[in-house]
């Protein structure tokens, strides 16, 4: 049994990667931008005005050549001079000055020190080059702390630490190679996302957890409360009369090549993605802890290990509920502040009327709904599960 599901999934996954490749193609020829209808890829000048693109390098600062402070129209503006260096590029070794903070202004944690990487975008109008300093460049640094989250994983989790990070990784791939690229075609972002998520959590479990009926009663317990969650979800966007345009991400999609975006369906999708990122740990805890219970004592009945396991899973409810609300309140918190910022010209039920409010609130109740729902169902389908343990054994003697 368990090798044909493994068989499935793999099957499954591979179709998947197999019908996004054609995907690409088909969507690479629809809105390749400048070309003609030939399709040999000529710059379409005699009806277009085609800007170049951009040009993106790394650079060192090499030296601050001045700084300070200047008023200009009333307001004082922070600046730098920097000389830096191309790491990267045609120009690589060379070192230009950059003026930083005319426009816009920096601020003293945008200033840059002697050593810091940067990010340099060249752009090209008339045959003139101009240079500016759009970010810092943090990509190192970024690749040493995710060492480091990998080596604690499998210092600690050792083979299932690794297997963990394996199904992050294919997780990870099939959002990437899969989800994004249907959604970005004109695919319902809901079919999709929840196409993806019942991938995922087949992949992920099994991955992390081991083929065994530990991880199946997890598994089930999983899509069962995600079907309920997808319900809430659609409840409780309809009621609010949601439009999905509570962030400025969404308001630039509109404004860009995917403008006919179904944007409430992208809501949904969200809502669903970050509910299943919880659903698992409560899934696999309550039956990991029904299980240890009957081996414990495997003279244990149904009614005794539900109520037993529900014990636990209301210190897990307890704890998670904050959890989660604190995860959607850290990041929305720069939205938070906003708001109070301005709760003199606005009352407080207008605020918590926005679309932007509105939106976090309901991803937490619904996340928090559906955590509260896999307690009792992964509960109970692990006790019934593993309550026949006994009775088998005994009919077999």
């Amino acid at each position: 049994m368990i090798n044909k599901l493994i068989v499935c999934v793999l099957f499954t996954f591979c179709t998947l990667i197999i019908l996004n490749a054609n995907v690409g193609k088909v969507y690479s020829q629809e809105i390749s931008p400048n070309t003609d209808s030939s399709g040999s890829g000529d710059l379409v000048t005699d009806t277009q005005f085609v800007f170049p693109k951009d040009e993106f390098y790394t650079a060192e600062v090499v030296a601050i050549q001045r700084e300070g402070s200047e008023d200009v129209g009333g307001y004082t503006r922070d600046y730098q001079v920097l000389l830096i260096k191309f790491l990267d590029g045609p120009e690589k070794g060379q070192t230009i000055e950059i003026d930083q903070g005319q426009i816009p202004s920096i601020t003293v944690v945008q200033k840059a020190k002697k050593g810091d990487k940067v990010v340099i975008s060249k752009s090209t109008m008339s045959g003139e080059s101009s240079y500016a300093i759009i970010d810092k460049y943090r990509i190192e640094p970024m690749l040493w702390v995710t060492g480091l989250f990998v080596v604690l994983i499998v210092g600690f989790g050792r083979k299932k630490g690794f297997m963990s990070i394996f199904g992050l990784a294919v997780s990870v791939l099939i959002i990437i190679k899969f989800t994004i690229p249907q959604i970005v075609v004109g695919a319902n972002p809901l079919f999709v996302t929840v196409t993806s998520l019942v991938l995922i959590a087949c992949m992920s479990l099994y991955l992390a957890h081991g083929f065994n009926k530990r991880t199946s009663l997890a598994l089930a317990s999983t899509l069962i409360t995600l079907g309920i969650s997808l319900v809430l979800a659609l409840f409780a966007v309809a009621a609010t009369k949601l439009n999905g345009m509570g962030t400025e991400e969404a308001f630039f999609l509109q404004l860009g090549p995917l403008g006919n975006l179904n944007l409430q369906g992208l809501l949904l999708s969200g809502i669903l993605l970050g509910t299943l990122g919880v659903l698992d740990d409560v899934t696999t805890a309550q039956t990991a802890t029904i299980d240890e219970l009957k081996k414990a004592n495997p003279s244990l009945s149904l009614k005794e290990l539900y109520k037993r396991g529900i014990s636990v899973g209301n210190e897990h409810i307890a704890s998670l509920v904050n959890t989660l609300f604190l995860a959607y309140a850290g990041s929305a918190l720069p939205l938070f502040l906003l708001f109070t910022t301005t709760k003199d010209q606005q009352p407080l039920w207008l605020t918590l009327n926005s679309e932007q409010i509105a939106e976090e609130i309901i991803r937490t109740i619904v996340g928090s709904s559906a955590l509260v729902l896999a307690v009792p169902i992964s509960t109970l389908l692990a006790a019934y599960v593993f309550s026949k343990k006994k009775t088998e054994k005994s009919l077999e003697s």
